[in-house]
């Protein structure tokens, strides 16, 4: 265990298989690892009366609840994957692992359940199991669902490794208007409520490598009933 000061010198520097693209696109990026594994499997837990219409799903957080209409029009492969991880309690108990002011906000990550210290801060965090923080998924890949729709503030879109088809279960929230991401990324849903919610999450305080100095948790994500 070290120490907040000790920790943050010491993740300076992006892990070894981020890309070396500019600091606002590598923290798009999953794990270099899951390029080799299978595309996605099929979605049993997804069930298809979920998916006739765009579903909506609230994420609850440490900072309050924000609710979603995902869009299964223009990508229903990437939302029957988050409805049926969502079902099936993967999601919840992880945290937003890594925060860009006015950009995004990233999670998805299962390794994000553990690197925190006692308090639920950086300090005394277990720095190995942070350093696997961006390097996690459910063991397989979506293929890439570009579309029209823009990345604006509130917008769900799915992080990925430098091939586009290497999304998983990693996904960011936009914080801002943010169109050099159109097209390169697949978005797949929209905030409805909880602007406040995500903007708090949005200005949490960081240490260097956008790591959130206080733990923004991911309680749970429910897919909702109409």
């Amino acid at each position: 265990m070290l120490s907040l000061l000790v920790l943050a010198s010491s993740l300076g520097l992006l892990p070894p298989h981020m890309s070396p693209f500019t600091r606002r696109d590598t923290v798009l990026f999953g794990s270099a690892a899951v390029l080799s594994q299978a595309l996605l499997p099929a979605m049993a837990n997804a069930d298809d009366t979920q998916l006739t219409r765009n579903p909506r799903v609230a994420i609850e957080t440490t900072a309050g609840e924000m609710r979603f209409e995902l869009w299964s029009d223009v990508a229903p492969k990437t939302v029957r994957n988050f409805v049926t991880l969502a079902n099936d309690g993967f999601y919840d108990g992880q945290c937003f692992h890594r925060i860009i002011s006015g950009f995004v906000i990233q999670g998805g990550d299962p390794n994000s359940k553990e690197g925190y210290g006692p308090s639920g801060t950086l300090e005394g965090a277990d720095v190995r199991a942070v350093r696997r923080w961006g390097t996690g998924g459910p063991g397989y890949n979506v293929p890439a669902e570009f579309n029209d729709r823009k990345h604006e503030f509130g917008v769900l879109s799915m992080a990925r490794s430098a091939d586009p088809n290497s999304a998983g279960s990693q996904f960011f929230v936009c914080l801002g208007d943010l169109p050099s991401l159109d097209r390169q990324y697949t978005t797949f849903g929209k905030l409805t409520s909880g602007a406040d919610v995500l903007r708090a999450l949005g200005s949490a305080e960081t240490v260097r490598g956008d790591y959130p100095k206080v733990r923004q948790g991911i309680t749970k994500v429910r897919v909702l009933q109409d």
